[in-house]
């Protein structure tokens, strides 16, 4: 933001004389190579999903989120029930084209047409989709669905500032670091201090290059990466003269 002033010579932000309140996120289908995201379904996805936590060897997967684990099977499925019925946050469960199971569940949450903002949130992908071309797949469909298909201008990313291996996710994503809120909630009877990323629309289109530069046949032949989504963004990033980054 380059800013502006006003008539009293104070600092202020650009004008948006054109800006219009963003479409609300609808419960549609993404498709990718790789994955697709669909609309969490109760009687579509919970076999599946149940399916893909079993193989999880304990809770440790659920300690920094609000929810989780859950003692039975029966409690999953009631989980999955209250979770399709919300619309904020807006649950996607995320499907292994090749398999076509149900491998994970992510939500877009805190959404804010006014000011055209969301976040990403609730990302629990069972042990099948962690660090899979369908996991950072995923994420690129809903960045692209918010960026390019909405009109958004912000997309978040929140987690526990202890929540190390969410930390790094967010920085490999292409989300920048905004700080720490400290003390913002308690939740599983314990403090949280957060940790705020960001991306916004004016650095969307390199983030979205080094996405599709990384997805493409020529970096993952064999599903096998051969250069990381991170070196290929600092790449890119420093193809652009200084003064338009």
């Amino acid at each position: 933001m380059t800013g502006s002033v006003n008539e009293y010579l104070q600092p202020i932000g650009d004008a948006m004389p054109d800006w219009q309140a963003r479409p609300l996120p609808q419960r549609v289908v993404l498709e990718g190579k790789y994955c697709r995201l669909e609309p969490l379904d109760p009687e579509a996805h919970t076999k599946s999903l149940l399916k893909a936590w079993g193989k999880a060897q304990d809770g440790r997967d659920w300690t920094y989120l609000g929810i989780g684990p859950f003692a039975s099977e029966a409690q999953f499925a009631e989980h999955i029930v209250t979770t399709a019925a919300s619309s904020d946050p807006l649950h996607y469960t995320i499907i292994d084209n090749a398999t076509g199971h149900a491998l994970g569940t992510i939500a877009l949450m805190r959404i804010d047409p006014t000011n055209g903002v969301m976040e990403v949130g609730f990302v629990t992908f069972s042990p099948e989709l962690k660090r899979t071309v369908q996991a950072t797949e995923a994420h690129y469909l809903l960045m692209k669905y918010a960026f390019d298909e909405l009109g958004y201008r912000r997309y978040e990313w929140k987690c526990d500032s202890l929540n190390a291996p969410s930390r790094s996710a967010a920085l490999r994503l292409g989300f920048r670091f905004e700080g720490v809120f400290r003390q913002l909630l308690i939740y599983k009877g314990r403090t949280r201090d957060t940790a705020w990323f960001s991306i916004i629309d004016g650095e969307w289109p390199l983030v979205k290059e080094a996405f599709e530069a990384w997805l493409s046949d020529a970096n993952l032949p064999a599903g096998k990466q051969q250069r990381t989504l991170s070196s290929l963004r600092e790449e890119l990033a420093a193809q652009i003269p200084r003064d338009l980054l």
